[in-house]
């Protein structure tokens, strides 16, 4: 109990620190009046690559930002909980992943800044995390994650927001890169708990059949050393019946 509840402070203090770094870079630009959406991704373009590292910390506004703070404060803590072993790698890769590929594909005409795209990564990555691993902690988030963030997935369409300046293509990276981290490091993390029958299962499973993995019987052996043509002998059997005779038939 005393180590889950150090766990969950270091992964709340974590997560405080990645939303702070944000906040901290919003409030530069508030308090310098200029702005520093020019180091956001542009794609294609050799000025845009600092983007990459650099977008999920930037914000057009404080409505913005404070949108992306709780989902990311919280997908974020959940992650450096349930993964504390590799939850810097897997935030590490989807922050990259998802800008390199903003980079790469996304429309060539506009700066792409916010962390959505972290977020979705988050979001992709703890819904189907737990449906590969069936755990019932991590299957029980999923649900979570879907009844909060379940509207998300209407931010990869852009047909749905016409008017608005969204990146929907950070959306969409994100969220593939997280549901490729979720396969990948599928073996990680809480995985659930096997009780004695399912062993008891794997070894009926192992020892059932045959035992040379071919899916055919297996042939005894004579005392030569050679095996016999069919595993049931050919040669006749002498059945013995064993029967009681009826009284009556016997006086008479």
């Amino acid at each position: 109990m005393a180590d889950d509840v150090k766990l969950l402070r270091s992964s709340l203090l974590t997560a405080v620190l990645l939303v702070g770094i944000m906040w901290i870079t919003k409030g530069m630009e508030l308090i310098g009046g200029f702005s520093l959406s020019w180091l956001g991704i542009l794609p294609l373009q050799t000025k845009g690559l600092p983007g990459i590292l650099l977008s999920p910390l930037l914000h057009a506004d404080l409505a913005h930002l404070t949108a992306n703070s709780t989902p990311m404060f919280f997908l974020g803590a959940a992650l450096f909980y349930f993964y504390r072993r590799h939850a810097w790698n897997i935030l590490i890769l989807s922050w990259l992943l998802t800008g390199i590929w903003v980079w790469l594909f996304a429309r060539g005409n506009s700066y792409h800044i916010g962390a959505s795209g972290v977020v979705y990564a988050l979001a992709a990555f703890h819904f189907t995390g737990g449906l590969l691993r069936k755990e019932p902690r991590l299957m029980a988030f999923s649900l979570l994650v879907i009844f909060l963030y379940g509207s998300m997935v209407w931010g990869i369409f852009p047909d749905f927001f016409p008017k608005k300046n969204i990146s929907w293509e950070s959306h969409l990276m994100g969220a593939v890169a997280g549901i490729l981290l979720a396969f990948h490091y599928r073996q990680n993390g809480p995985q659930p708990k096997k009780y004695s029958w399912d062993f008891e299962e794997e070894d009926e499973d192992e020892f059932s059949g045959d035992n040379n993995q071919t899916g055919k019987d297996v042939l005894p052996i004579d005392e030569t050393g050679k095996q016999i043509s069919s595993p049931i002998s050919n040669e006749k059997q002498n059945i013995v019946y064993h029967y009681k005779s009826d009284k009556k038939d016997q006086k008479s």
